[in-house]
């Protein structure tokens, strides 16, 4: 029998949950948080329930605990959202516009019965104008969101309408802050960012804004202009983003209308020679990115923590236990997330999110057994799904490219939904041309990429660098089961089993000892382990499920964290030292 795990920021829910400024990179002083409990109503058709029976707590999907309904729906039903808002005496603006961090799959809104706006895809943020539809007093605000995993087109990630095993509980509806902000009457529109080691370029989108940047630098404030909508920032001692020193430039914008707060940093990333093996460089030196799989599911709120600090805990416990980088596996997070990761200094290698068909004996069966070169130029044909693949990873890219921590792109995961990897690879490429980029994680490899990306559950580890630098993107999968945090009693998932916390230890060392330090003496860059946290039936998280349980030591950890460091610096140098520079 399936068990209900709270956490334990779940057990105290504020009467407005996620009260923190959604888009932390572009910050404005007056907003609304429009979350908490909304009427719901499930009706098929274009026209709203007469009657709205129930109440959802927003923003937690309606599957979760946390929403107040645990239910999954029928593929395809409408899911209708309504309450009403009063706007504060200050929101007195030029323009009003109404944003909803995600919502799973199709949403539409309405105000006043007036459509103000749709979108489709369920990963990412959306924002509509709704000026013309509100008027002074009471305003009714009406959303319906539609998803259907029956046809793999959109973008779905481990949701399947029967879980279990490896996949997931099905999400839908609205599962990320929805919002109001008051816009002046010439806002400043967005925020580009481009940076480097010694300078930052920030870019609003707009060529007729004036004004000016105030930077906070460790020297004291430096302001510089903005003119024509862009302004160039150059610190006069180079404080460069790290792991180990996480610094942040925080800045302002002013132009006669409007004010906007936000960050950067100064890092680089680039892949050079050393030790006879191509490594990615972070700041020009030799990295190891020792890393863990991070699925981003929570057992009260699934897409959705409880609470900010539910992805903070996830980021602390993961750097106590002494790792630098966390995969975000074929999941977009909010841009909280991404923030925390920015400012706690967490890596992050970013998913994109699948879709398209999953077949078992090709897409693990055969890949398992070591087929893993399979031309993909006519894999996944169906046109629709691969535009509306290209469409999310697009708007993934806009989204999240202004967070340093994120500095590796994974496009296709295990042959899911892959489709023509080098022509994908060349328009991400030109998306994005400052992040690394693994075209095939795991395998179906043998188009562009800029990496060799493995993965290994079983049989013996063929693991030597070649042309490019060597990522082990998923390994592990040690199992152990803590009795009371349990999702599934009945059933798990995961690659070994053991008895005891001490037991589990052993294993972790062990699998690192004989496997993957040898790999590192042999030119391996990075390797992510499976995986953060218990998810349904799988068992192989390093804390469970509800957050409540670490099960490793963090002093063992942390020393098995200092010898791949220790023995990647002497890969890369032939000498018991620090990693030497790499060259540009």
């Amino acid at each position: 029998m399936l068990q209900t795990l709270i956490t334990p920021a779940g057990e105290h829910l504020p009467e407005i949950p996620w009260p923190v400024y959604p888009r932390p990179q572009f910050r404005r002083e007056r907003w609304l948080n429009l979350n908490g409990w909304w009427d719901f109503a499930v009706a098929e058709g274009e026209t709203p329930p007469a009657v709205f029976p129930r109440e959802i707590r927003v923003p937690f999907c309606p599957e979760s605990a946390l929403s107040g309904i645990g239910t999954h729906f029928a593929e395809g039903t409408g899911l209708w959202y309504r309450r009403t808002v009063t706007l504060p005496d200050d929101f007195a603006q030029h323009r009003l516009v109404l944003h909803i961090g995600a919502a799973d799959q199709m949403l539409d809104a309405w105000v006043n019965g007036v459509p103000v706006g749709a979108h489709t895809g369920g990963y990412e943020a959306m924002a509509f104008d709704v000026t013309d539809a509100w008027h002074p007093g009471a305003n009714e605000l009406l959303l319906r969101v539609r998803d259907d995993l029956r046809s793999p087109v959109l973008p779905y990630g481990k949701q399947v309408q029967q879980r279990g095993g490896m996949w997931y509980t099905p999400v839908s509806g609205v599962w990320q802050t929805v919002w109001l902000e008051p816009l002046p009457c010439h806002p400043v529109p967005g925020l580009t960012i481009r940076a480097d080691d010694t300078r930052a370029v920030l870019d609003t989108g707009d060529d007729t804004q004036q004004g000016t940047v105030t930077v906070q630098t460790p020297e004291g404030p430096l302001t510089v202009p903005l003119t024509e909508g862009r302004a160039v920032v150059q610190p006069g001692a180079p404080r460069l983003w790290s792991p180990d020193d996480p610094y942040l430039y925080e800045f302002s914008i002013d132009t006669p209308t409007d004010h906007v707060e936000s960050y950067f940093a100064l890092r680089t990333l680039s892949i050079g020679q050393a030790g006879g093996h191509s490594r990615l460089c972070l700041n020009g030196r030799p990295m190891f990115f020792h890393g863990v799989l991070d699925q981003g599911y929570y057992s009260d709120g699934l897409f959705t923590p409880a609470s900010p600090e539910g992805y903070e805990q996830d980021i602390r416990t993961m750097k106590e236990l002494g790792f630098n980088t966390l995969r975000k596996h074929i999941k977009v997070e909010p841009e909280y997330y991404y923030y925390l990761c920015d400012r706690l200094g967490m890596v992050v290698f970013q998913d994109m999110v699948n879709n398209g068909d999953y077949a078992y004996w090709r897409d693990t069966v055969w890949p398992t057994l070591w087929v893993q070169r399979l031309p993909d130029k006519r894999m996944h044909r169906d046109p629709a799904a691969r535009a509306a693949f290209l469409a999310g990873m697009a708007a993934t890219v806009r989204q999240l490219r202004n967070h340093p921590s994120l500095c590796y792109w994974t496009i296709f995961n295990e042959g899911w939904g892959q489709f023509d990897a080098t022509a994908v690879y060349e328009k991400l490429r030109a998306l994005d041309d400052t992040r690394f980029i693994d075209s095939t994680s795991g395998w179906f490899r043998g188009g562009r990429t800029d990496v060799d990306s493995r993965h290994i559950y079983y049989g013996p580890w063929r693991l030597r660098a070649g042309k490019k630098p060597l990522v082990l993107s998923e390994f592990g999968g040690c199992c152990l089961s803590v009795e009371g945090h349990r999702f599934n009693p009945d059933k798990s998932y995961g690659y070994s089993t053991s008895e005891n916390p001490e037991a589990l230890q052993q294993a972790i060392t062990r699998l690192y000892e004989q496997k993957v330090l040898p790999a590192v003496q042999r030119g391996l860059c990075a390797a992510i382990y499976t995986q953060l946290s218990d998810v349904e039936d799988e068992i192989n998280g390093l804390v469970t499920y509800d957050r409540r349980v670490t099960k490793p030591g963090p002093a063992a950890m942390q020393a098995l964290a200092r010898r791949l460091q220790e023995a990647f610096a002497a890969s890369c140098t032939g000498k018991e030292t620090a990693a030497h520079a790499c060259p540009q």
